[in-house]
């Protein structure tokens, strides 16, 4: 077997290829060394061991264990893949009166919240396309606008519009003065935002902004509010940021709005999903990312899926298409609770 180490990815996870251990699908993978211990788990499937500086940032080895068998069931396959795609199709709300599902995505600064809306098109497209504009993964917001994408490809006229808007919007800071703020958020969630409303921390939304909707109707509202954490970064996050999202959650669910979450780039994660998605729920890596994504939002990891947005490549892959698709269906599903609770 070749072994080696990679050293033209410094930050970035290095493989070691080593003989098979014991343990079943067990990797060793190279991290960048951290100041504190904390996020690095001393159980027997995490054991670390200093390298030699040799000049050059220091890494520690941490073996992440592959499990025999998925922690959630999921099947890979073209037929799975139509089934899914047929069902956002065919997706109607349950209302008489309602007839698209508006979706919030939220989440901290280059967590992926555009990237997920171009990556769903894409899947509808039939090649991967850029229809909400991304930037890098600095510490400022790319997107400063209220904006909403309209999911194309219903029929055989691709574009045809499904029932499905994603709404996108300034990413969440660390402190109020960074990001979108809670008062906005919740403006939006009321649906008193209008199309296109520019978010400025020190110019809330209210009765003097231009286009303000006074009396939104059910149409305009938000049925269902999406968090979005970056699976490479959750363990980094810092503590204030968990409780904006804490005390947000708390307002959402005082409006009667279900709230579930993607955990983005599970391909940062962990090396084997990495270089096959389909191991996503086997990997012990982002099992536990999930459930620090959980303690971040004080959710139920059953509300939270992974993810794998399209960002470097340039064609669809049908099973990274399959886990956005089932990320899809999930919300679809919680906005359906929306309308049956608002109807009882």
């Amino acid at each position: 077997m070749n072994q080696g180490f990679d050293f033209l990815n410094f930050g970035k996870t290095v493989e070691v290829n080593v003989p098979p251990s014991p343990v079943s699908g067990t990797q060793v993978s190279i991290f960048p060394a951290t100041s504190s211990g904390s996020n690095s788990p001393s159980t027997p499937e995490n054991i670390t061991t200093p390298l030699p500086t040799l000049g050059v940032p220091s890494f520690k080895f941490q073996v992440s264990s592959l499990l025999e068998n998925e922690w959630r069931n999921m099947e890979w396959s073209e037929e799975v893949r139509e089934t899914l795609m047929e069902s956002v199709r065919s997706f109607k709300p349950a209302s008489e009166t309602v007839t698209e599902a508006r979706v919030l995505l939220v989440g901290p600064v280059g967590a992926g919240k555009s990237s997920f809306i171009s990556s769903v098109q894409s899947v509808f497209s039939g090649r991967v396309i850029n229809r909400a504009m991304v930037g890098s993964s600095s510490s400022t917001s790319f997107t400063k606008k209220l904006r909403t994408y309209n999911i194309r490809g219903a029929g055989e006229n691709a574009n045809e519009p499904t029932a499905l808007v994603l709404c996108d919007v300034m990413g969440v800071g660390e402190g109020e003065s960074t990001g979108l703020t809670l008062h906005d958020a919740l403006s939006v969630i009321k649906g008193h935002a209008p199309e296109g409303h520019q978010f400025s921390p020190e110019q809330p939304i209210g009765a003097d902004t231009v286009g303000f909707v006074r009396k939104p109707s059910t149409n305009y509202k938000v049925h269902c509010v999406v968090f979005v954490i970056d699976g490479s970064k959750v363990g980094s996050y810092a503590k204030s940021l968990g409780m904006t999202f804490q005390q947000l959650r708390e307002h959402i669910s005082n409006l009667g709005v279900h709230q579930v979450a993607l955990l983005t780039h599970v391909d940062q994660v962990c090396n084997a999903t990495g270089s096959d998605i389909t191991q996503v729920y086997k990997s012990k890596a982002i099992q536990q990312a999930m459930v620090k994504a959980g303690q971040l939002l004080g959710m139920a990891t059953s509300y939270i899926v992974p993810v794998k947005n399209y960002c470097s490549e340039l064609d669809l892959d049908g099973n990274t298409d399959i886990l956005l698709l089932k990320a899809v269906d999930h919300i679809l599903q919680y906005v359906n609770l929306f309308f049956q609770d608002d109807s009882d």
